[in-house]
């Protein structure tokens, strides 16, 4: 594990965009509410993580827990020594076309050990991202797929729901994070009035306004545990003018402040 962390820490520092993300801290943290937009592939090198709000799922160190999307879970990440330390590689819905039965059970996460097959196809993955353009990252998402499907985890395959209208409203959202997105401009996009829009997601058991505030809080807790960049911009990033509605809204869901998640990531020599 610690040389899948080495070559992990050494490719986030010289490389601004990648296929994953690297969460670390150096102390506990619980976070509620953690949005999972994406079908995420967790992998715990050092620490273990807790899911659930009793805690009922636990990762150690030296294995994965991969999550279906979902509207949000809570989460501790808790350091073993002086670290908590994990890979997180999000998937597209079309990473998964090709199993076949994928629609046949759903699935709301499955776990399992780094075994080294796995370990070797995530550190090609790692070493190949600092070279390979964005429009080739899919073909490594599919290999780790495949890789557990070859593994024994059948079931990878159920992780992710078919298309929703609220996942089409979701990647509209997405795909203009620092903008201001209204219901008059989701309707036109999708080709639907806007009574419509309101009702079809009614049914499906949310709103715009729900989606909005997944989406974009979900980003603003990415950029708060993986980056330095002031509260501040993280808020704009995120379409927010105010950084202190931004605070409030971030507390509302998660339970902590940016700031206060923040000092979880400081050291005594830095992040």
């Amino acid at each position: 594990m610690q040389a899948l962390i080495r070559s992990a820490k050494r490719i986030v520092k010289a490389h601004s965009t990648l296929p994953f993300s690297v969460y670390s801290s150096g102390q506990e943290q619980h976070i509620l509410n953690v949005p999972v937009n994406k079908p995420l592939l967790v992998c715990v090198l050092n620490g273990h993580k807790q899911l659930g709000s009793q805690g009922t799922t636990h990762c150690p160190a030296g294995s994965f827990v991969f999550l279906s999307n979902r509207p949000g879970i809570d989460m501790r990440n808790i350091p073993a020594g002086a670290e908590y330390f994990a890979l997180l590689l999000e998937f597209e819905q079309e990473d998964f076309d090709g199993f076949t039965g994928r629609r046949a059970s759903a699935r709301t996460h499955l776990q399992g050990p780094l075994q080294p097959l796995l370990t070797d196809a995530l550190r090609q993955l790692i070493e190949w991202s600092a070279y390979a353009p964005p429009a080739l990252w899919g073909l490594r998402r599919r290999e780790i797929l495949h890789t557990l499907h070859h593994l024994g985890h059948r079931e990878v395959a159920a992780l992710a729901a078919p298309p929703s209208l609220g996942y089409r409203v979701q990647c509209l959202i997405g795909s203009r994070m620092a903008e201001e997105v209204g219901m008059p401009f989701v309707s036109a996009a999708l080709a639907m009035s806007e009574s419509t829009l309101r009702r079809k997601l009614a049914h499906e058991g949310t709103s715009l306004q729900a989606i909005k505030d997944r989406v974009k809080l979900g980003h603003g807790l990415h950029l708060v545990q993986t980056t330095a960049s002031p509260i501040g911009l993280i808020a704009e990033q995120c379409g927010y003018h105010s950084q202190s509605r931004f605070t409030d809204k971030f507390k509302s869901l998660f339970g902590i402040t940016p700031t206060e998640l923040r000092k979880t990531r400081m050291t005594e020599t830095g992040e």
